[in-house]
């Protein structure tokens, strides 16, 4: 895959904190040389106090083209960024950035349509349905975008840090197109269960969600690409429910990445 990788190889590079997780490097890189495009993508760790410093310095490097964005530094990129997309704006994070003509970049962020895109290829239909959303960080606040924007009925938001989440469920109120309350880690009377925290990558780590209350009929979610099958999800799974990995959602937003990073 790299017999080509030379001084004219075009880098992108993938930052967050923890990183050893990420699954970025060798799928980007691959979706870069099957269309042809002399690019490779490698991870950076960086944690959140030297993250504007390490930004300064490589965008000083003008065969960067590219930044993709993890946790946790989708909010604090998107002030980084110069332009943005309308989405981005709305829920002032990215989880992509590209270059400008003039040097600096422009972000967008792409989890919430590769997770919901995802949900409908496993057979989940998002219309009139109930769904409780768990984590109103980076992932979870698209995630709950485009939820919303994909006609849900209700959408519950829980996250410990309770100013965060009454701040998203406010900006989400005000789109005017379902109710959007706020929820727990309980999925009882729920469609739809999703969780879009960290909470299950490491071992011992509890349930995000309440397993014992899951029922047949509903369809669970996460983000986490590692473990492979979380602890929640393979509850679920024993449940007999319809379930989404983070490796999943990943297919599909790398996609979308892609697409971005090539456009002019």
């Amino acid at each position: 895959m790299l017999e080509n990788l030379s001084g004219a190889t075009r880098i992108h590079i993938i930052v967050g904190d923890p990183i050893a997780q990420v699954k970025s490097p060798f799928g980007m890189t691959q979706s870069f040389e099957l269309i042809g495009k002399d690019a490779v993508c490698i991870p950076a760790h960086v944690p959140s106090k030297d993250l504007k410093q390490w930004f300064e310095g490589l965008s000083l490097a003008r065969n960067v083209d590219g930044i993709i964005v993890t946790v946790p530094h989708k909010f604090d990129c998107h002030a980084l960024c110069t332009t943005h997309s309308a989405r981005a704006d709305f829920l002032g994070a990215v989880n992509t950035i590209r270059r400008n003509a003039d040097g600096t970049w422009h972000g967008d962020m792409f989890d919430g349509l590769g997770y919901v895109k995802a949900m409908t290829l496993m057979g989940c239909s998002q219309q009139s349905k109930k769904v409780l959303l768990v984590g109103a960080g980076g992932a979870g606040s698209a995630i709950a975008y485009s939820l919303v924007n994909g006609g849900v009925r209700e959408l519950a938001i829980h996250d410990e840090d309770i100013a965060r989440r009454n701040a998203l469920i406010q900006r989400l109120t005000s789109m005017g197109q379902c109710s959007v309350v706020t929820g727990s880690s309980d999925p009882t009377g729920f469609d739809i269960a999703i969780n879009a925290t960290p909470i299950g990558m490491k071992v011992g780590d509890p349930h995000p969600i309440d397993s014992s209350k899951f029922t047949p009929g509903m369809f669970v979610g996460c983000v986490i690409t590692a473990p492979a099958v979380p602890p929640m999800i393979a509850a679920a799974r024993a449940l007999g429910c319809n379930t989404l990995t983070g490796a999943d959602m990943y297919g599909q937003v790398k996609d979308l990445m892609i697409e971005f990073l090539m456009a002019k």
